[in-house]
């Protein structure tokens, strides 16, 4: 998966926009935003289609920890609650490396990703899958956590999200990857 970089406008979704606007408000001097400034942050309004992840080194590859996740996205990829699972174990083992890249990415570069799938529900129509992977930080320099965001759009509107990711039969066709660069949101 080859990631281009990209200016802000690339991302659709309105909160997805806000949420980088947020990102890059509180950069700052540091490589990485600091995390505490989520937690001051009232992000209610967007929880559902939020996901929190801790990311554990200790291992040659960094893991990420589900921390918690919204009900979208609990009905989206048909799991209520994964708080203290990790996301490679949440995923069938043929597409944990593929699935992992946007993620790795983030960690790595410390900088946004966003990525935008297609895939269809069960009723045969096209949803879009769009995810803004935001990285944080303790420290302001390495990444320790990770928020992301998910969007699911269907240009026909109204579309079955019920374990949407667990009936694909092959995998969303990749649209869009890319990392943002910081600082130029207004």
């Amino acid at each position: 998966m080859q990631f281009a970089v990209a200016q802000p406008d690339i991302v659709r979704a309105i909160n997805q926009r806000w949420l980088l606007v947020f990102w890059n408000r509180h950069l700052g001097v540091h490589r990485v935003p600091r995390w505490q400034a989520v937690e001051t942050e009232n992000l209610s309004r967007m929880a559902d289609n939020l996901s929190f992840l801790d990311v554990i080194v200790g291992t040659a590859t960094p893991r990420l920890q589900i921390r918690s996740h919204g009900a979208v996205v609990g009905r989206v990829f048909g799991a209520p609650d994964c708080r203290g699972k990790f996301l490679y174990d949440s995923m069938p083992e043929a597409a944990r490396a593929q699935k992992l890249l946007p993620y790795r990415q983030a960690v790595n570069s410390g900088r946004p990703v966003y990525t935008v799938h297609d895939m269809t529900d069960r009723q045969g129509r096209l949803v879009h899958y769009e995810r803004l992977l935001l990285p944080f930080s303790s420290d302001g320099e390495r990444v320790d956590r990770i928020l992301t965001s998910f969007e699911f759009v269907s240009p026909d509107g109204a579309f079955d999200s019920r374990g949407l990711m667990d009936m694909q039969t092959t995998p969303p066709e990749l649209r869009l990857s890319a990392t943002i660069e910081p600082r130029t949101a207004n």
